[in-house]
């Protein structure tokens, strides 16, 4: 019997996605799921009477534990399905895709690989940037919550799968990590298309450039006046930077 949803997400997405959720099932048990350990302590016989939804997590949800779940599990992926993994944002803007969107799908023990059963685009405006991008991902991604709530709070039955599939390449920490590599050659128009994508230094990741065994790290304008030397800084200790 559905009686529960594990909603796995932030913190500040909890209590108005378990409303929308409760809204269309009050005896509906929605149990609040931030990381992989909080998922392994849940019993075998919770996990068979659930639904499992994701908002927004980077948690990937092993094999194991989607066994389990009596009722589906499902992803709200903040990007279409032409750009599938990690920061999908990002890499729309750096590409200065013309279109944009955001994506619901089972989840499958590959990231971003399960049936599809949701999908909303939209046109990128000229000259939007990757956070106005973000924002607007989460606006359709909530809207799609809200579209789907009354079927994920109230029916047992499956979502019914859409026939569109997974495509374009699947970004990760390392494809980020890749693209703020920068080469001491790189052209103009590159790294121009590269800084505001990728300068913020966003999950820890900056920009950096290698010479002559030193490397250097990029500061963005907002933070020069919090560092003594804006621009290229050395990206490790004076003892150490030497590679």
């Amino acid at each position: 019997m559905f009686d529960t949803v594990l909603l796995l997400t932030g913190p500040a997405e909890q209590e108005p996605l378990a409303a929308a959720l409760k809204r269309y099932n009050p005896q509906l048990v929605v149990r609040p799921v931030r990381t992989r350990a909080d998922l392994e302590l849940i019993e075998q016989r919770q996990l068979r009477r659930a639904r499992l939804i994701g908002f927004l997590t980077p948690i990937v949800v092993p094999e194991r534990i989607l066994s389990k779940i009596g009722f589906g599990a499902y992803n709200f992926h903040p990007g279409p399905p032409d750009y599938p993994g990690w920061l999908p944002a990002h890499f729309a803007t750096y590409g200065q895709a013309a279109e944009f969107g955001v994506t619901v799908h089972i989840m499958a023990n590959k990231v971003d690989a399960g049936p599809i059963v949701a999908v909303d685009r939209f046109v990128v405006p000229p000259n939007t940037d990757v956070l106005e991008l973000e924002k607007m991902a989460f606006v359709a991604l909530v809207q799609q919550f809200w579209n789907l709530a009354p079927v994920l709070a109230t029916q047992s039955a499956p979502l019914p799968e859409l026939p569109v599939h997974w495509s374009g390449r699947k970004t990760t920490r390392k494809t980020y990590a890749a693209m703020c590599e920068i080469a001491p050659d790189i052209s103009k128009n590159e790294l121009d298309r590269r800084v505001p994508v990728f300068g913020a230094g966003h999950f820890g990741i900056d920009l950096t450039v290698t010479l002559h065994g030193y490397r250097f790290r990029y500061i963005a304008p907002e933070a020069e006046e919090q560092t003594e030397a804006p621009g290229l800084v050395p990206a490790q200790a004076p003892e150490a930077e030497k590679m």
